[in-house]
């Protein structure tokens, strides 16, 4: 069984181009199931963060992918990345 601070440690990457998303900053948990519907990590820096709210990007636990001792890896085409993925 995995603790979800265990998760939050752990960087996340998308396996199809390699790049790195960031640590875990929240998790979407459906509490009637009590499954894990999607892992919320930190939008790109803007600015300093001085200017609006900040992006998260959205993983839908179907797109992870693995999850190792270090990283999670998970698999979001870039060309729907930018599509589905932000949330403000």
């Amino acid at each position: 069984m995995l603790k979800v601070s265990e998760l939050r440690v752990r960087e996340v990457i998308n396996v199809l181009d390699g790049r790195r998303l960031g640590l875990i900053k929240d998790i979407d948990i459906d509490l009637a199931n009590g499954r894990i519907n999607a892992l919320v990590l930190p939008g790109p820096s803007r600015l300093l963060g001085f200017f609006g709210k900040e992006d998260e990007v959205i993983v839908p636990w179907d797109k992870i992918v693995r999850i190792g001792l270090d990283v999670i890896l998970v698999e979001i085409p870039s060309d729907t990345y930018a599509r589905y993925s932000y949330r403000r």
